[in-house]
């Protein structure tokens, strides 16, 4: 595997590389994982028995991802893999391409943005971007997109069926799993929060989150709701931003070490994202039977049927996810009922035994085709 970062550096896709790398070893896949080297973390390690290795990125963006292709070449030199899987289409995506050329590995891509400034789109905006993805198109053996989203915008750009693959994120559907009301009420005292109406959001603090909505809107539903809360956890560059904006009712709870006991306490979760791939955060929502109401971006509408597994809203209405709070938060039976359903539609489908099944297979299938093809003439 190929990542910018990974534990325990967190952002959806380091987490979901996280989450299936068990699955893959359970279906007998081995890994290693290659990645950047953070300030206060080691050069090497096993996590969990899976190698981690990280490599120096010194100076600018130009030069650390050059730096980190050059050094990532002689290890996949000398690990010899079956395959290699990156993910995102940046320096790791350059990595496995410039890997697959002079060693003739198969190449897996994972894309992992979502909505008009995709990664895809990204690179188009980029002096060499085009011919770049020019390049990645012709050499990469699979590219796996995460929502419908992205798999449109690979089909746009020209990537056949045969090399596209769809595979959704996941989560451990036997961790993220609902409270009866009794328990919700005893989680609730043990965290020390108060007997309301309760939001919340999990996720990084980033523009493209638009917590500025979230929280604009807020005063409105404590009009109807006095005594509703919102809780919102975790950090980034938006975090000081959102706390100089937010009212009354709205707690700041930082980076937490395990997000669901707040899940199984809370009444709705809310996803105001203006672009998504396919959060895990809202997938692990859901997975804990919680109502969620999320913007109608990405992946988002792959997984929520508006009225049956949750509520989507416009991402450029305010108002109107004003009126979907409200809702949410005075209809218990509906909370109870998307809550149900969406954590059947995510057992179902969004399960990372599913997820890691679906990707041994497309490894494999790489594999014994790329065999077969420099398998000698008899």
């Amino acid at each position: 595997m190929l990542i910018h970062s990974y534990h325990p550096r967190v952002g959806g896709a380091e987490r979901q590389v996280a989450a299936l790398i068990p699955g893959l070893l359970a279906q007998g896949v081995a890994v290693d994982v290659i990645t950047r080297r953070h300030p206060g973390l080691a050069s090497y390690e096993q996590i969990d028995g899976v190698p981690v290795h990280r490599l120096p990125v010194p100076g600018p963006k130009p030069i650390a991802s050059l730096a980190f292709t050059l050094t990532a070449l002689p290890l996949l030199r000398r690990l010899r893999p079956d395959l290699i899987h990156a993910h995102e289409l940046f320096s790791t995506t350059t990595t496995a391409v410039a890997a697959k050329r002079l060693f003739d590995y198969p190449v897996v891509v994972t894309l992992h943005g979502g909505g008009g400034f995709n990664e895809i789109v990204r690179l188009q905006k980029k002096a060499l971007g085009a011919y770049r993805l020019s390049v990645f198109a012709k050499t990469v053996d699979s590219f796996v997109a995460i929502s419908r989203e992205l798999d449109a915008e690979l089909e746009r750009i020209g990537i056949p069926p045969e090399h596209r693959a769809f595979i959704p994120n996941a989560v451990d559907t036997d961790h993220f799993q609902p409270l009866p009301h009794r328990e919700k009420m005893a989680q609730r005292s043990a965290l020390g929060l108060p007997d309301v109406p309760l939001a919340v959001f999990t996720g990084r603090l980033a523009p493209e989150k638009r917590l500025d909505r979230l929280i604009a809107i807020w005063p409105d539903v404590r009009q109807i709701h006095p005594e509703a809360c919102l809780l919102i956890l975790g950090t980034g560059t938006e975090a000081a931003r959102i706390e100089r904006a937010a009212g009354e009712g709205v707690r700041f709870l930082g980076q937490v070490e395990r997000v669901l006991p707040y899940l199984q306490a809370s009444d709705v979760f809310v996803l105001p994202s203006e672009r998504e791939g396919l959060s895990v955060a809202l997938l692990e929502a859901m997975s804990a039977g919680l109502s969620v109401l999320a913007t109608d971006v990405g992946g988002t509408p792959d997984v929520i049927e508006h009225g049956v597994t949750g509520w989507l809203v416009p991402p450029d209405a305010p108002e109107v996810m004003r009126d979907g709070l409200l809702t949410l938060l005075t209809d218990a039976d509906l909370r109870t009922r998307l809550g149900r359903r969406a954590r059947e539609c995510v057992v179902a489908e969004y399960s990372l035994p599913i997820a890691a099944a679906r990707l041994t297979n497309l490894y494999t299938r790489l594999a014994t085709v790329i065999t077969a093809q420099a398998a000698p003439c008899k």
